[in-house]
């Protein structure tokens, strides 16, 4: 028996085990740096929260995923801080920010990155946006081209085609939905508003109706459209759709990542990043 056992134990040392695949986890970005400088825009019967880090270069402004906030660029604000002036906001109803009574759109929200924008005496800056910040930036591009001077647009889509069936919750989005719930609660002023914020949220993302390939081909900035080749909610099909409707447009895809590759992945991303940004 002893002998027997023993032959077990051998064999068993040698077997690989694989664990989860990078894209099916979820590891948390680091906290944010200090900030420069950071305060609230008031428009729209809401005040908008943002931080600026850096002094130098082009400004570059991050526009994190639903239900998120701006710290959410733990792993991308030290990778940027020193060659740009990077500026970061929460989306109206999001983190610091507050969501007023006004209908919540993609537009509105844009509008909200104006307004901040305006407040800093910036003329026009690089948006990046990841999930609905890429669909806020995509507005901005297409309703403000003047104020884009670059457009990066990660996991994002620009119809209901493009938007995958989910018959099921993933590991990784139970992971992002309770930090964002946890986030919120140490963020928000009003801490109990995150029902509020999901209530309004929900038609957004329900609405078939973003953008129509003539809007996307009006597009004016250079653009990068990106996507992990494993997103759980995002047609990576409709992403090089749009890398071919967008002019001047060109298309990354992160191996072994999903829709979270910004933190599975934040040195490809990163590179990538700091590639299409740099003169």
């Amino acid at each position: 028996m002893v002998c027997r056992i023993a032959l077990v134990l051998v064999a068993l040392a040698g077997v690989a085990y694989a664990g989860p695949a990078r894209w099916e986890q979820l590891p948390m970005p680091p906290a944010m740096p200090q900030a420069a400088s950071h305060g609230h825009v008031e428009t729209g019967g809401a005040q908008i929260y943002y931080a600026t880090y850096g002094t130098r270069g082009e400004p570059v402004i991050l526009l994190h995923g639903g239900m998120g906030n701006a710290d959410h660029f733990g792993f991308q604000v030290p990778a940027l801080a020193d060659r740009f002036r990077v500026i970061v906001i929460d989306s109206r109803g999001h983190g610091r920010s507050t969501l007023a009574n006004s209908k919540l759109t993609y537009h509105a929200m844009a509008d909200d990155v104006i307004a901040v924008m305006d407040a800093l005496q910036l003329p026009a800056a690089a948006i990046v946006g990841w999930s609905d910040g890429g669909e806020i930036a995509l507005d901005l591009a297409i309703h403000h081209p003047d104020r884009v001077s670059k457009l990066f647009v990660f996991g994002a889509n620009y119809d209901a085609r493009g938007t995958k069936p989910r018959k099921q919750s993933s590991a990784t989005f139970n992971a992002y939905a309770a930090k964002c719930r946890s986030d919120f609660a140490k963020l928000a002023k009003n801490p109990k508003s995150y029902e509020a914020t999901v209530g309004a949220l929900l038609p957004v993302w329900r609405d078939p109706r973003l953008f129509t390939k003539d809007q996307l081909r009006s597009i004016k900035a250079p653009t990068l459209v990106a996507d992990g080749d494993h997103d759980e909610i995002i047609a990576l099909d409709q992403v090089k759709e749009m890398a071919t409707l967008i002019p001047n447009a060109r298309l990354v895809v992160f191996e072994n990542t999903s829709h979270f590759a910004l933190w599975q992945d934040p040195t490809a991303f990163n590179a990538a990043l700091v590639d299409f940004l740099g003169p």
